[in-house]
C-alpha cells in the first residue's frame, strides 16, 4: 500500500485514495477483472493509470473518442508517464512509431479507439506486445441499455484472446444503472469481475431547475461573470440561434454541433479547451471526450431526453472539485416537442426516460437526492443546502380544476389541434383563425382568460408527463387524450403542480476557501502563458483547484509547494519555480 501512495503523491500530487480507487487498483493488480463506476470527475481514470504505472508491460486503454485520448495522453506526458495514442489524425510514421515503442515496452498507457481493434494490422502488433491490463473507458458503451450504445464496442472482448498472457479486464463508466451494470458484465464477458460503484452524489456541484420567461434574457444574467461554462441545445439550430445571440453581447464564445466542418468543429473544441474561449454552446454530440477540469457551469438550455445523459453532461462541471454548477432551462415547450419526437421514434424506453427527466424538472423535493435514487443509491438527508429546491421556496398547487377546463375545452375542439390554439382558445385571443374555426362560440373560449400562456402551456405539459394527455400527429404535435383522461377530467384524480419564482436570483458560485483572488488571477494569466508555450490545454499544467490552494495557501518552498492539490514531484519539477516566484513577489508587495 505503500508503494502506492508515493505513487500517488509523485505523480498526481495527491496524498490520499478516493474511496474505491485502492480496492480497485489492487484488484486489478492481483489478475482479476474488474468493474468501476463512479461520476464524472470521480477518478475513474486513475484506477488503472496507477496499475499502468506500477507494472511491467503495455496497459491497452479503449477509448471513444480522440479528444478524450489526446488530454489524457498530455495530462500523463506532463505528469512524467510513458503514454502515447494510436487516432487517425497521426500520419502512417507516426502510428508506426508508436506501434514499435509499445512493442518495445517503451510505453505505460497505449490508447486507442475501439474501431482500431477491426484493424488486422494493428493486431498483429497487439500479438508482439506483453499486454499487462485492458482498460475499457466508457464501458456502458456496450449495453444497449446504456444511452450511448456503439456497436463497435462488441469487439472488446476477442482482444483478450489475442493477447500473450490472458490480461485482465479493468471496465469504468461514470453513469450506469443496474441493469446497465449488469449487461456490462455480460457483454464484455468478465470472469467474477471485482464490483466499485462508487457514490454518484458530487457534492461541489450546485444543481438547479430555472423557469426563466426567456431564456435568453436568463442566459445573460446567469453569464455575466464569463465564468467558463458549456450551453447544451437540443438541435443544432438551437445552437447557431443562441451562439450568435452571445456573439452580438460581446462574450468569448464558440459553438459545436455534427453538422460543422470537422476542420470548423475541431477548432472550436480547441479554442475552449485552450481557454481562448470561456464558452461553448453545443448539441450534446460535444463532451463525451472532454477532459477539461476548469468547467465551472454547464447549462441545459433545453430538457434533455434521459436521466444519464444529463448528469452525465452535468457532471463535466466542476471536475477539479472546485465549486461549480448545473442549470436546467425547464420549458413547456420542450415536454410538447419531445413526446412527439418519441411518438414518431421507436425506442422502447424513451417515454420513461423522458418522464424521468419531467419527474426530475417539477419535483419538490431535494434535486440530488431525485438523481442518486435514480441511480439507486439511498442519501439519508431530504436537504442538501446545495439545489434550487433545498435553497430556494416552492410551492405546490392543486391544479385539476384548470386541468378540467383544459381537458373540456380539448375536447371541444375535437382534440384535433396543438397546444398554442389549445391555449389561445382558453385565453380568449380575438385571431382569425379562432373566428373562422368557430372556436370564439365554443363555452370554453376565454374560460382561463386570466391566465399567463406560460401557464397554461405548464398545465398541458403537466399532464402530458403524467399521461393524461398525448401529442400525436404526423407532422404537427395535436394534444389528444389518452385512456387515463377520464380520471383527471371527472376529479377521481387530482393533479398538482410545483411553482418556483421566477425572481429568485441565480445564487454566485460558493468558494471552497478564503482565497486571494488578485494572486489567484496572477497565477492564472501564468498558467495561461506556460499552456501556451507548451501548447497544452492550461488545465493539464495546474487545475483550478490547484490554484485556488495556491491563492490560499502561498507556498513558497518546494516542500509547500507539494502540500499544493494536485502537485506532484513531476509537475513541482517542470512548473513549480515559475509559480513560486510569482507567489514570492505577490507576497512582498502586498506586505509592503
Amino acid at each position: 500500500m505503500s508503494e502506492l501512495l508515493t505513487t500517488l503523491k509523485n505523480y498526481y500530487g495527491y496524498d490520499t485514495f478516493r474511496p474505491g480507487q485502492m480496492e480497485l487498483i489492487e484488484e486489478i493488480l492481483s489478475g482479476r477483472d474488474v468493474v468501476g463506476v463512479m461520476p464524472t470527475g470521480g477518478g475513474k481514470s486513475l484506477c488503472y493509470q496507477i496499475p499502468a504505472i506500477q507494472l511491467d508491460g503495455v496497459t491497452l486503454v479503449i477509448s471513444p473518442l480522440i479528444s478524450l485520448m489526446k488530454d489524457q495522453v498530455d495530462t500523463l506526458v506532463t505528469m512524467g508517464v510513458r503514454a502515447d495514442s494510436l487516432t487517425s489524425q497521426m500520419s502512417l510514421d507516426e502510428q508506426n512509431d508508436t506501434l514499435r515503442k509499445a512493442v518495445r515496452g517503451e510505453l505505460d498507457l497505449l490508447y486507442v479507439s475501439p474501431e482500431r481493434l477491426e484493424n488486422d494490422y494493428f493486431l498483429s502488433h497487439v500479438k508482439r506486445m506483453t499486454i499487462d491490463l485492458i482498460a475499457v473507458d466508457e464501458a456502458h458503451c456496450i449495453s444497449q441499455w446504456g444511452h450511448d450504445f456503439r456497436l463497435s464496442y462488441q469487439n472488446i472482448p476477442k482482444i483478450r484472446e489475442i493477447c500473450q498472457n490472458n490480461p485482465p479486464f479493468a471496465a469504468f463508466t461514470a453513469t450506469a444503472t443496474p441493469e446497465v451494470r449488469v449487461d456490462m458484465v455480460k457483454k464484455l464477458q468478465l470472469t467474477d469481475p471485482y464490483q466499485y460503484t462508487a457514490s454518484f452524489d458530487r457534492p461541489n456541484l450546485s444543481f438547479s431547475v430555472v423557469y426563466p420567461k426567456k431564456k435568453q434574457q436568463q442566459l445573460l444574467s446567469i453569464l455575466k461573470d464569463k465564468e467558463t461554462s458549456i450551453i447544451y441545445c437540443n438541435t443544432r439550430k438551437n445552437v447557431e440561434r443562441v451562439h450568435t445571440f452571445l456573439k452580438k453581447k460581446g462574450y468569448p464564445v464558440g459553438y459545436y454541433h455534427a453538422g460543422l466542418d470537422p476542420v470548423e468543429r475541431n477548432q472550436q473544441q480547441e479554442d475552449f479547451l485552450y481557454d481562448k474561449t470561456s464558452i461553448i454552446v453545443a448539441t450534446n454530440a460535444f463532451g463525451m471526450g472532454i477532459d477539461k477540469s476548469n468547467v465551472r457551469r454547464v447549462i441545459h438550455y433545453n430538457m434533455p431526453l434521459d436521466m444519464e445523459s444529463y448528469y452525465q453532461e452535468a457532471g463535466r462541471a466542476g471536475r477539479d472539485g472546485a465549486p461549480a454548477e448545473a442549470l436546467l432551462f425547464y420549458s413547456s415547450q420542450d415536454i410538447i416537442t419531445n413526446n412527439l419526437l418519441i411518438e414518431q421514434g421507436n425506442h422502447p424506453h424513451a417515454k420513461k426516460n423522458l418522464n424521468t427527466m419531467i419527474t426530475y424538472c417539477k419535483t419538490g423535493q431535494c434535486l440530488r437526492k431525485t438523481i442518486l435514487k435514480y441511480f439507486d443509491e439511498d442519501v439519508p438527508w431530504t436537504n442538501c443546502e446545495n439545489c434550487s429546491n433545498c435553497n430556494g421556496e416552492t410551492e405546490t398547487v392543486d391544479v385539476t380544476e384548470e386541468c378540467q377546463k383544459i381537458l373540456s375545452c380539448i375536447f371541444r375542439m375535437n382534440q384535433s389541434y396543438g397546444m398554442g390554439l389549445i391555449v389561445d382558445v382558453l385565453r380568449g385571443k380575438e385571431i382569425a383563425r379562432i373566428q373562422n374555426l368557430g372556436f370564439h362560440k365554443l363555452s370554453t373560449y376565454g374560460i382561463m382568460s386570466e391566465y399567463s400562456e406560460k401557464e397554461i402551456k405548464d398545465i398541458i405539459a403537466l399532464m402530458v408527463s403524467e399521461n393524461y394527455l398525448r401529442v400525436g400527429g404526423d407532422q404537427y404535435p395535436i394534444i389528444q387524450f389518452t385512456s387515463k383522461t377520464p380520471e383527471l377530467l371527472h376529479a377521481k384524480t387530482r393533479l398538482s403542480l410545483i411553482q418556483k419564482s421566477e425572481k429568485e436570483p441565480i445564487k454566485p458560485l460558493k468558494e471552497t476557501s478564503d482565497y486571494d483572488t488578485v494572486l489567484f488571477e496572477k497565477l492564472r494569466t501564468l498558467r495561461r502563458t506556460i499552456a501556451e508555450d507548451i501548447g497544452k490545454p492550461p488545465f493539464v499544467v495546474f487545475t483550478d483547484k490547484s490554484l485556488i490552494d495556491m491563492a490560499s495557501s502561498f507556498p513558497v518552498t518546494s516542500q509547500e509547494f507539494l502540500s499544493v492539490h494536485g502537485v506532484g514531484e513531476a509537475k513541482l519539477k517542470k512548473y513549480g519555480e515559475p509559480f513560486i516566484e510569482v507567489i514570492q513577489a505577490y507576497a512582498e508587495h502586498s506586505s509592503s
